[in-house]
């Protein structure tokens, strides 16, 4: 009897054995990606003012080792509304709000400096804020450094990338577009600090730049327009990595919230 009860046992003791390490495996599979998804967040300041600007800016960055080739990095720029001096603001929308989400956030360095009140994005500031970050790293992929805002931020974009055509590895504005003041609600009178620095023929200089720019059909803060025409010049000069989604019936605050809630959109950009 106490044979036959062994030899019946041992086939379920080793299945049980079995799922135990089975079990410890993935348990530690499970922490390892934990581990390497957690993300530091810290506030820091640039070390010196370029122009009338001294950014402070939200710094996330993988608590892990970095890979063999460095991180990527990502400069996330806000919209008009979170300007001003609380550096928490810069998390209502966006990567520093996704970052926990998505896998490509957490396994980058995030950079979202926030735009002081009446004010508007300065396209060198923002360059020396970021050549500023990567300087004092040697953890960083210089050939992955991305760009992706929304609003004031997608504006942003538009002029940096038409002064500086070849700095990022791949841009997502999203319902931005050139010369601010096509807005009334920029013109002088009713905001200050605001400045053009957008070039449509410096834009042109982008034809070989992956570009995935999003926009809502029923925006009426700033029209589709703003963006169709930057579009149409740089497919006119030839750029064939540009992607442009309208989503229709989308008003302004919809069209980053459904892009920024693809998972798609990430992998595109990271894969640039």
């Amino acid at each position: 009897m106490n044979h036959l009860t062994t030899h019946h046992l041992a086939p379920h003791l080793a299945c049980f054995l079995l799922a135990i390490f089975l079990t410890g495996t993935v348990s530690a599979q499970t922490n390892k990606v934990k581990a390497a998804s957690e993300t530091l967040e810290s506030s820091q300041q640039m070390t010196k003012p370029v122009g009338d600007q001294q950014l402070k800016y939200l710094l996330q960055e993988p608590s892990g080792d970095a890979p063999q080739q460095g991180w990527p990095v990502l400069l996330f720029l806000h919209g008009y509304g979170e300007c001003g001096d609380d550096l928490s603001q810069v998390k209502k929308h966006g990567p520093p709000k996704l970052i926990g989400r998505f896998e490509e956030l957490a396994g980058c360095i995030v950079i979202s400096p926030q735009c002081p009140r009446h004010s508007w994005w300065r396209t060198e500031t923002l360059k020396s804020l970021v050549d500023e970050v990567i300087a004092e790293r040697d953890d960083v992929d210089r050939t992955r450094l991305y760009v992706t805002g929304l609003s004031m931020g997608g504006y942003g974009i538009w002029s940096f990338l038409s002064r500086h055509p070849n700095y990022f590895a791949a841009a997502i504005p999203i319902c931005g577009g050139g010369n601010p003041f096509n807005l009334p609600a920029n013109r002088p009178g009713r905001k200050s600090g605001i400045t053009n620095e957008f070039s449509l023929a410096g834009l042109k200089k982008a034809n070989t730049l992956p570009i995935w720019t999003f926009h809502g059909s029923e925006d009426s803060s700033v029209p589709l327009v703003e963006t169709r025409v930057l579009v149409d010049t740089l497919r006119q000069a030839g750029n064939r990595k540009l992607k442009f989604t309208v989503y229709q019936g989308a008003g302004h605050v919809a069209a980053w919230e459904q892009a920024y809630d693809s998972h798609d959109t990430w992998k595109w950009l990271f894969s640039q």
